[in-house]
């Protein structure tokens, strides 16, 4: 009996993947990644506002290899998301919530959109838009570089909001912050032209980082080059009073030697670059920023506009 020829076999054809995500490493599991999951469970009344408020004001989006993923064909409608056409703001690494609600009750006729991993936070943020009765805000549990890559209409966003970033201290370990020139292109793609980037971080090291990055970028200009340089400069006040060279700029105990965790890079005396922002007025002043203060570090605001 002659042998049946063998059946073709499906060929495999890769999904297309976000450059910079946690699956253009291949894998979410096991690889440098640009955030930490700190906790994913829901307990008392984060699991309640859960349950109750997610169908309506979390965006539910379809998933490409992992929970927090999204996949490439998905595209977010905010038009029909939130019943009108208005201006719309993405605040990446939302955390409790604090500073997007904030600015959503400030600021009724603009749409707000939270990104965040931290389901607990999604949770909080919940919370906040029911018992203020906010109706611009959503929330999405998913990877920032895949929003801004494919989830998002390219210039669909007026304002992009990224405030205290993980600063990822370590040298071996900034290559996992956030903002790198890949993550920047992502963002200049999601910005609409004249559509502005707010940055802020509490360490000065992440703050030379990502002026760095967006100097070489030929999409951002800085709306305040050379400004605040010199004795002004956050940088040379930090340089001079020495408050990063300790673990969050805590008192060392009597006794022990201070532990240096590279936090402010090299030390040139005199920041003569500038190009630090004013602090911004549409940003409360979260838990969060006042324990910075508390340990007596500065914060140094950035703001960059889409070319």
């Amino acid at each position: 009996m002659s042998e049946s020829p063998e059946t073709p076999q499906p060929q495999h054809v890769p999904r297309p993947v976000t450059p910079g995500t946690q699956a253009s490493y291949g894998t979410y599991g096991g690889r440098p990644v640009s955030f930490v999951r700190r906790g994913t469970r829901l307990q008392g009344r984060r699991q309640a506002a859960w349950e109750l408020h997610a169908e309506r004001w979390a965006v539910n989006v379809p998933r490409h290899v992992a929970n927090t993923s999204v996949h490439p064909d998905y595209t977010f409608d905010a038009e029909l998301e939130f019943g009108r056409k208005a201006p719309l703001i993405v605040e990446i690494g939302s955390g409790l919530g604090d500073a997007i609600c904030h600015a959503a009750e400030q600021n009724p006729d603009t749409d707000f959109l939270a990104v965040e991993v931290y389901t607990p936070g999604l949770a909080n943020t919940l919370i906040k838009i029911n018992s203020r009765g906010l109706s611009n805000v959503r929330v999405v549990e998913a990877n920032a570089p895949e929003v801004l890559a494919t989830m998002l209409p390219e210039g669909s966003v007026s304002e992009l909001w990224v405030f205290f970033p993980d600063p990822w201290h370590k040298s071996r370990h900034h290559k996992r912050r956030l903002i790198q020139p890949e993550f920047a292109g992502l963002a200049a793609r999601a910005l609409k032209k004249g559509g502005l980037w707010r940055l802020a971080t509490d360490w000065s090291n992440y703050a030379v980082h990502v002026r760095d990055v967006l100097a070489d970028s030929k999409d951002f200009e800085n709306l305040h080059t050379g400004e605040r340089r010199g004795p002004e400069s956050p940088l040379t006040q930090v340089w001079q009073s020495g408050v990063e060279s300790v673990v969050g700029g805590a008192p060392v105990r009597e006794g022990r030697a201070p532990v240096s965790t590279e936090h402010t890079g090299p030390n040139e005396g005199v920041d003569e670059t500038g190009g630090w922002a004013p602090r911004f007025e549409g940003r409360i002043r979260t838990s969060f920023e006042a324990k910075a203060h508390e340990a007596g570090r500065l914060i140094f605001d950035l703001c960059y506009r889409r070319r």
